[in-house]
């Protein structure tokens, strides 16, 4: 197993064989392991991943010591990949260069918030019948959301307007179509969750 973490940079399209081939590309890296978990110690085995500078003055006192440990300058984004072994020691980089060409990898983000929507954008419901016939509107009305005297209650559950997004979404078996090792990018066929600049976590 592989991973690491990146920030979304964007979308484009390359052409390989006359085919085209939409991708999002990733600034993987480089990542700092920053600790390295043990069943003894912790109950566990894991490898602490750190990536993206930060200024020192606005990282916590606790924070700053333990980055000083590992001999490297503050994180932003600290993650942990459980039972992966990089083969490295705390302080060591990891770079774009654990993936390679055509490997299958899953891409876990946070989906772009969409604030308070209704019940056609959010689950993908028809509205209440036509434009004509003396309705007025209600082409993106919920409907009917139960019974009355039996059973008295709104089931619990039922899909109704309310907050859209934000929510942590994997996607699985992207393909890695190009590494630019030399800019730590990562180029992955199709779309994965989240805003440009948004942290991503990469494995395969």
């Amino acid at each position: 197993m592989k991973g690491i973490i990146g920030k979304k940079v964007g979308m484009t399209s390359i052409f390989e064989n006359g085919k085209q081939t939409a991708v999002t590309i990733l600034e993987a890296g480089p990542c700092v392991i920053t600790q390295i978990k043990t069943v003894e110690n912790d109950g566990y085995y894991a490898t602490q991943v750190s990536f993206d500078d930060k200024k020192e003055k606005n990282t916590p006192k606790a924070l700053q010591g333990h980055f000083k440990k590992a001999g490297t300058t503050p994180k932003r984004k600290i993650h942990e990949f459980r039972d992966y072994d990089f083969g490295k020691q705390v302080g060591e980089a990891i770079t774009a260069e654990v993936f390679a060409e055509g490997d299958l990898v899953n891409v876990i983000g946070t989906s772009k918030g969409k604030g308070f929507q209704g019940v056609v954008k959010r689950h993908g419901f028809s509205g209440v019948g036509m434009g004509s016939h003396g309705q007025h509107d209600r082409q993106r009305a919920p409907g009917s959301i139960g019974a009355s005297s039996d059973p008295s209650h709104v089931f619990k559950g039922l899909r109704m307007a309310g907050r859209m997004g934000g929510n942590r979404v994997e996607t699985l078996n992207l393909k890695v179509v190009k590494v630019l090792a030399e800019q730590n990018l990562v180029l992955i066929s199709g779309s994965v969750p989240g805003a440009i600049g948004s942290y991503v976590i990469v494995e395969g």
